[in-house]
This record gives structure tokens, sequence and C-alpha cells, in this order.
């Protein structure tokens, strides 16, 4: 709790080394508190407080030779005890230092203390592993001893900037017409994410087809962060990558996402994060670092900031609508006003709020951080009030699953809230989808970041409890503009992936005129179009009794599978590879999560053994801690520290013989044996209890190579209510998507409305194309 003291009175304190310091290094510093007026009193204490979002190793002061190591001495000898607390304050400063004395000090007594304290074989302290322009240690002072701290006058600062180049990134858009112009953006990042400035060289430039405008190469110079090669175009239809290639010529050091070039009009596909925090609330760097960022950096094509609305006041809210609207440019870059309501679980939890135009209110489900009071701001403290408060507004809303995940059996809104969130550097979370679906919403899936690192759109999950890499959002939109993303959201035109912009389409086909609703019809009149033909997220009434499903997929990495669902049920898995061309590779991967809230990390700390094979090498899958990967040890033993948060992580070995010895497998939550021989085509799963928490091990070709795929299956249209198919892609790299389902239902059945009533089709206004 803060005291309400003069901030001069309360001291000073200084920092050494300052300047700038690379993200994710290792270094040590010293702070000098200097008492002020007061001194510090018996029992008195100092904090030195850092951001939530904050990665840097944990402070301790029990190992000196381990990193974070600490240590505090007063001028005046006083006998100090130091301690770390990770919710040691109050948030955004969660994680707090805290020095507190057992012998007054008087006005101008020292206290001296040590971060990463190198004189007893320390390395130091590792630092955040993300960007920061003014990464405080923020200091604050209880004089007086009465448990309130205040804030000095200024506190000490560093900055952390990127490191060296360790991978490079290519990014196309995902779809245009021949002859149309696009561009190619492109950027080197370091170890941990985070675009850097640190790269020169010349990198070569090899299309899989011909490209208008396109050069051989492209020169990276230090001091700057990317490269955009404009007026780029196409003359025939086709699928386009750009691969870099590195100096020798030989070596491919990235690949572009898939480019569809299409004679077809329609719709367009355009990238979004729509879910990030700026430090204004929980996050990192200002609101407008975070919206230059995704446009500059991230290369999205659609953006909003969701800060928590407890932190939000009234002066930030009404800076971010003044940002939406600057940032907000139809046809190249859109943005949203909005928040996230951030009820408890207990009433609805976690749900993002869009809105159409700015200066809409901000109904808050609580003003925990926040003195603000307009009164015709009425707050809504549960999501049942936040529905009822938005149908007067042009607004929509998704389900989220952060630190407060949402209930959508308490609460939904189908004409608010068309789609729920999937996945987030969180994790992945399925069972959000199947809880709409058990309650026979006809919900989109979308994904987002949450990120609080500031990097909207390229969301590396760093060293923390955050477990994935952020997701993105892409929309079928006929033009990049606001209206055109309401109207996508709306009809659930959209799909969600991990981080990966791959290119799917999902469609039916019906052999009969069928009925296409503009809105939920289950939610009141809604209007309508006949077709043949039907699209991810449609409702439809028909008269056949089957359809097709058509399901093309462009991926960006070799694809390991791709599940074909009908609501609740798997109909079908689909691997681009038959039983005759398994290999010598081996994939174990452990997923699930421990609840569905904040203590969910599942800790799959373990080893494997191939006992009576050798292993020749061994590759990781979603182990985004540079700081963790799995090692090998000897000929057959594999180590690794991991954890997951619904999502999944693994490796892949190739084994010197492809059936012999036993596969051991040895973590907190499971332990197992399996004959190498028995490893196959299908999954061996070991369920370790908490949620869907399991390990899986199956074989792979020594090499795949498919990363596009067009499947076709014959869906049968149930007798009672909807049918709703759509698809999980898993990739080989570990990223995943999923489609919106289609809701198909026959023509003879009645729609039951949200009050109770039936609406029949015949009272529906509509028209045929």
């Amino acid at each position: 709790m803060e005291a309400k003291h003069r901030t001069e009175l309360m001291g000073s304190a200084d920092l050494t080394p300052i300047g700038e310091f690379e993200a994710g290094s290792v270094a040590s510093f010293t702070l000098v508190y200097t008492c002020g007026k007061f001194g510090l009193d018996d029992l008195g204490m100092i904090l030195i407080a850092f951001r939530s979002a904050n990665d840097q190793t944990v402070l301790q002061t029990h190992d000196p030779k381990g990193l974070g190591f600490v240590t505090a001495e007063a001028s005046n000898n006083a006998q100090l005890d130091v301690r770390y607390d990770p919710r040691g304050y109050v948030r955004p400063w969660y994680k707090a230092l805290i020095v507190r004395t057992k012998q007054f000090l008087r006005e101008g007594d020292q206290i001296t203390i040590r971060l990463g304290d190198r004189r007893q074989g320390s390395e130091g302290l590792r630092l955040q592993t993300f960007c920061e322009q003014r990464f405080e240690f923020r200091v604050l002072a209880d004089p007086i001893a009465t448990g309130r701290f205040t804030p000095l006058g200024a506190s000490p600062a560093i900055s952390l900037v990127s490191g060296p180049p360790v991978r490079w990134k290519a990014v196309l858009p995902s779809q245009c017409r021949p002859g149309d112009a696009f561009r190619l953006c492109l950027k080197a990042e370091d170890k941990w994410g985070n675009p850097t400035d640190r790269a020169d060289g010349r990198l070569g430039l090899r299309p899989t087809m011909p490209v208008v405008g396109l050069p051989d190469f492209v020169d990276f110079r230090s001091g700057g962060f990317t490269q955009v090669i404009e007026g780029l175009s196409v003359s025939q239809p086709g699928d386009l990558s750009i691969d870099l290639i590195d100096p020798t010529g030989e070596v491919v050091v990235a690949r572009s996402n898939p480019l569809r070039i299409s004679e077809n009009g329609g719709l367009n596909r355009y990238w979004s994060d729509l879910h990030g925090q700026s430090e204004e609330t929980i996050g990192t760097n200002s609101a407008r670092d975070y919206f230059s960022f995704a446009r500059d950096r991230a290369f999205l094509d659609i953006c909003a900031h969701q800060g928590n609305d407890f932190q939000i006041t009234d002066a930030f809210w009404s800076e971010l609508n003044a940002l939406t609207a600057e940032f907000n440019r139809p046809g190249h870059f859109v943005t949203l006003p909005g928040y996230e309501w951030s009820g408890n679980t207990g009433v609805g939890g976690d749900h993002n709020v869009w809105y159409r135009n700015e200066g809409r209110p901000i109904y808050r489900s609580s003003r925990a951080l926040v003195d603000d009071l307009i009164p015709e701001n009425p707050d809504c403290h549960t999501a049942v009030d936040l529905f009822d408060a938005l149908r007067r507004e042009d607004a929509i809303v998704t389900a989220h699953c952060g630190g407060r995940y949402a209930d959508v059996k308490y609460a939904h809104d189908s004409q608010t809230e068309p789609s729920v969130e999937i996945h987030s550097c969180w994790g992945t979370f399925e069972w959000i989808v199947r809880d709409a679906l058990e309650a026979n919403y006809r919900i989109g899936i979308v994904a987002a970041s949450d990120g609080h690192k500031g990097r909207p759109g390229s969301s590396y999950p760093g060293a923390s409890k955050f477990g994935a890499f952020g997701g993105y959002t892409c929309h079928l939109m006929r033009e990049l503009t606001r209206d055109a993303l309401f109207e996508s959201f709306r009809r659930r035109h959209h799909y969600a992936t991990t981080g990966a912009r791959i290119w799917l389409d999902v469609s039916a086909a019906f052999s009969e005129p069928a009925t296409i609703f503009h809105t939920n019809p289950g939610s009141g009149p809604s209007s309508y179009e006949t077709a043949t033909t039907a699209m991810m997220g449609d409702i439809v009434s028909v008269g056949d009794d089957a359809f097709d499903l058509t399901v093309e997929i462009l991926a960006t990495a070799p694809i390991e599978r791709v599940e074909i669902r009908d609501g609740l049920d798997v109909l079908d898995v689909v691997r681009p590879y038959r039983v005759d061309q398994l290999g010598r590779r081996v994939r174990v991967v452990w997923e699930g999560a421990e609840t569905r809230g904040r203590g969910r990390n599942a800790v799959w700390d373990g080893t494997a053994t191939f006992a009576g094979n050798r292993v020749q090498k061994i590759e990781s899958i979603n182990f985004w801690n540079v700081e963790r990967p799995p090692h090998q040890i000897g000929d057959s033993h594999i180590a690794w520290s991991s954890f997951t948060t619904g999502s999944f992580s693994g490796f892949d070995a190739w084994l010197e013989h492809g059936t012999d010895g036993i596969l051991k497998v040895e973590t907190p939550s499971l332990r197992f044996e399996l004959p190498i021989a028995e490893i196959g085509y299908e999954d061996s799963v070991f369920e370790a209890g908490g949620l869907e928490k399991r390990i899986r091990v199956f074989r792979l070709p020594d090499e795949n190579v498919c990363r596009s795929l067009t499947l076709k299956r014959t869906i049968s249209v149930r007798d009672d209510g909807d049918t709703r198919p759509f698809i999980c892609l898993t990739q080989e790299d570990g990223h995943r998507a999923w489609s919106s389902p289609l809701y198909v239902f026959r023509k003879t059945q009645k729609m039951t409305l949200r009050s109770g009533a039936s609406l029949r089709p015949s009272t529906l206004v509509g028209r045929s194309r």
C-alpha cells in the first residue's frame, strides 16, 4: 500500500552501472539508497519493485554462486533482513525485493544493495528477455515502519535493447489477385524473439514463381529493424513463397508464409492480434509503442489494445481512443478501441470488448485500481450485466482465458459474443470451445496473444509463466476496414492459429440451394441468402441429407495431421503420409494443464531413455525458453525441463535402429515403458490426470515435405440439432490452426430463440444469389 508522504523526504537511490543492456544478458548492479529527512526507523523498510511482466532471474539470497544472488549492507552496520516476494507489492509492480532494518538509520545513512552480486561466485543477474525503453528499479520507502510505502521522487532505470540476430522472418500477405501489388516484409530477431537492429549483411531472395519487382538480394545494415520491399506482383495464379538464402547461396535461413494468388474474387485474408497490454496497465512500453510495433515490426493488418478494465483510468481510456483513431488507416492498418472486461471467474471471467467507433463508454468489472467515477458510465460487475449493457452498443465480445478464465456457461450472448479465444500466450484452451459447443452455442474460434511484453503480433513467451507463443486470427474480409472486420467477426468468417500465417479454407457444397443466415437465427430475425456453397462460420439450413466438405491447407511447415471434427466428435484424423513411409523418427509430446485457472502450469521435467538403441539427433518442439532446451546425454538418454499450459511440447528423436529397444520415460506426473517396435502410425497415449494431461508417442517419416493438402469428405446432416464441421491442423513445428465451425441444420427444424420462443424460416427476410 502506498502512503501519501512528500516524496522528496523519502531519500534517494542511485544505480550503477546504467545505460543500455542487451535483453536477456547477464549483469550485476549496485543500488545505493540514501536515507531522507526521516532516516529509517528500526523495522522500517525499503522496497525495490519490478513490473509483473518482468521475467528476469528470480532474486534470491540463499545461493551465493547462483544467478540472481542479492546482498544488502548498511553504512552504520545495522542488521538487515532481505527477502524477495513475487507478489510483494501492488499490481503492476508485483515483484518486490524488501529490505528491513533492525536498527534505525539517520538522514544520509546508506543501504547498499547488490543485485547479482558476483563477489562470491555468482555470474550475476540474467536480465528481462524483452526490450524496454525504460526498465525501472522502482524504489519506495517506509521510514516510519507503518507498513505503507511512499515512492521516491525519482527511481533509477536502464534501457533493454535487442541482441544480435539468430533468426530471420519473411512475411507476405496471404492472398491477392494476379497483377495486384503486394509487399515482402523482412526482419531479424535475437534469440529471445526481439526484432533486432544489429543485422548486417546480404541475403538472397528465391521465389517459388516469378515475381515482378523482386530483387535478387537484400542488404541489411545495422541500425534498421526491418526491410520492406513494396510494389511486387505476380502475373499468374499460383502459390508463392520466398526463401531467404545465406551468402553461400545454399542455406535457407527463412521461408515466407504462403501467398495464394487467385483469379477468384470475394474475401481476402487479413491477420490480427487483437489482445495485448502496455505499461499503462500490466504490459511493457507505452500504448503508442504497442500500436507502432504491431504495424511496423510484426506487420499485422489489424490490432487492438486490451488493458484490464480495473486499471484503465478515464484519462487513459481517452488516450486509447485517441490512439486507435490516429492509427486506424482503412486499407492499410485497422485498429479498434476496446478493453478487457476482467471480472472474476465466478461472475463470468475475462472477456474482450471491442467497439466499432471511438467515444463509447468503458463498462468496468470493478475499480480495484481506479479511483475515477463518472456516473453516466456505470460498472458491470457480472458478465450478465456486461452483455445487457453492450446490447445498446455496436460492440463485439469474445471469451478469453487469462488469469481469470471465462465461464461461457455462466453467461453468453449470441448477438454480442460471436467467438471464443482458443489460444494465447497463456496456452491453448480447447476446453472453452467444447464448453460453448456443449451448450449448443454457435461460436467462431479466434486466437490472440494477450502479450504483456510490448510485442503484439510477435509475442514470444520469454522465460516466465507464459507457456506459448501468442496467437493470430485470420479474418476473411471483403476489404481492410472496421466495417468489414465487424461483418467478418459476426459471421464467424475467421480462423485461429498459434502464431503461424497458415492459409486455410474450409467450405461446404450442397446439391440443392441452401439458406445461409447473416446472423444467428436462433437469436432473432435474420436476413439470409440462398446458395449451393458455404464457408467456415456460416449458419446454413439445408434440405440435403449430406454435403461435401472441402479443406484446403497451405502450411508454413510440414503437416503432421489434420483432425476433421463435428462439434465434440472427431470424424477422421488425416496424416499426409502412409504407414509404409514411416521411418526411424520417433516423436514424444506432452500436453495439457493442471487446472483451468492460474495454477494451470503442468510441470513435465523429465527424461527419456531409448534403451537398446542409439539416438542420432534430436529436435525440440515448442521449447520457447532458450535457456531450457532438451539435451542429449550419451547415446540414448534425453533430459528436459518443461511445462505446458494446455499447449504441447516435445521432441523428435532419430534412432539408429528403427525398432530395437525400449523407450523409458520418467516425469513428475507419469512413468512408462514402451517397446520401440510398438511405436507406430497411431498415437500411444499415456494419461496423467489433471486437465487433459498426457504423453503421446508416435512415429513419423524420417523427412516429411508435405506443406499443402486438399481433403474432401462427405458429411451426414444430423437429424436433430446442428452438424458442426471444423478442422484442427497440427504442423510438425508445433503450430496449430482451427477453423471456425459451420453450423448446418435441416430445414424441417424449428429454431429456438434465446427467449425460448420459436421462429420458422418463413418469417425471415432474405435474398437469393
